[in-house]
């Protein structure tokens, strides 16, 4: 058992800090922006809550986090209430966020003066794969780093991976939403022609899923996406948050993303729509 802290109990970090708790039999402190929520969680799911990040930090070996983006991030982590002024010489930080490489890599090296450890481990699987504790984590970090987070990390995980140095993780979950909206957009459009052309969208995908179109979208989302519906799932403002991460890092790259950058637009049309909330799977809205 290991005492550790997690920060951010939102539809992503509520259930993976209750991993901890119900698989791991770990000793978990949460903090959340709202203690509100911090004293729902803890009254379901045992555990302690503390009023700063710091609080929470205190005496754990690892802390986890998982909130919106790198500022949201640097104002949990850093300062006289963040989870570092809390955490000593060798405790490890573990970042769920979807964020960018470079304040992974910022955040590393305030940590390292410290003493304190740094792995940057954004997931994939949706709120279904935190619920049910089969996400996808990559990771970014030093290997003894890694070795110590993994056994946490696998109460939550179906796959967990060493990708590279700090910053890796992240370079690595942009290469999954670059690659998971062009599919979307495909699906959208293929399901699309079908319904205009006649064709049952369940019978062809019965038939083209088992080859070599088949994909976790297809499986997962056709039939929402056929009737209409798209009040669930990975929000559009998310991915486009998501997106805007990518892109920047590829101006940064030199990394060309012409299809990732326009998927990217028609999600805006799917928010000016009122879609910010909808499903990514959405951009099938723009095609009806």
């Amino acid at each position: 058992m290991a005492k550790v802290a997690f920060l951010g109990l939102g539809v992503m970090g509520g259930p993976m800090a209750r991993h901890l708790v119900q698989r791991g039999k770990h000793e978990v402190t949460v903090y959340n922006r709202s203690p509100a929520k911090a004293a729902e969680w803890t009254k379901a799911n045992g555990g302690a809550s503390a009023a700063t990040p710091a609080e929470a930090a205190k005496g754990c070996e690892v802390v986890f986090a998982c909130v919106g983006n790198d500022n949201d991030l640097r104002s949990i982590v850093l300062g006289p209430q963040g989870a570092f002024a809390g955490m000593a010489k060798g405790a490890l930080f573990v970042d769920h966020t979807t964020a960018s490489a470079q304040v992974a890599r910022e955040l590393a090296e305030i940590g390292e003066k410290s003493g304190i450890g740094f792995i940057d481990a954004p997931v994939s699987g949706g709120q279904a794969g935190a619920e049910n504790g089969a996400l996808t984590v990559m990771c970014g970090g030093a290997a003894a780093d890694y070795a110590k987070a993994e056994p946490l990390i696998a109460h939550y995980a179906k796959a967990c991976k060493l990708m590279g140095a700090v910053g890796a993780g992240q370079l690595t979950k942009m290469v999954n939403q670059i690659c998971i909206v062009g599919l979307v957009q495909a699906l959208a459009e293929g399901i699309n022609f079908a319904q205009k052309a006649g064709l049952d969208p369940t019978s062809v995908i019965e038939a083209i899923s088992k080859g070599a179109a088949q994909s976790w979208q297809m499986e997962n989302r056709y039939k929402t996406m056929a009737d209409g519906q798209y009040e669930f799932g990975f929000a559009v403002e998310w991915m486009r948050k998501d997106l805007a991460i990518c892109l920047e890092e590829a101006r940064r790259n030199g990394a060309q993303l012409p299809v990732t950058a326009l998927v990217d637009q028609f999600y805006s049309r799917v928010e000016k729509m009122g879609g910010k909330r909808y499903d990514s799977s959405s951009l099938i809205a723009l095609l009806k």
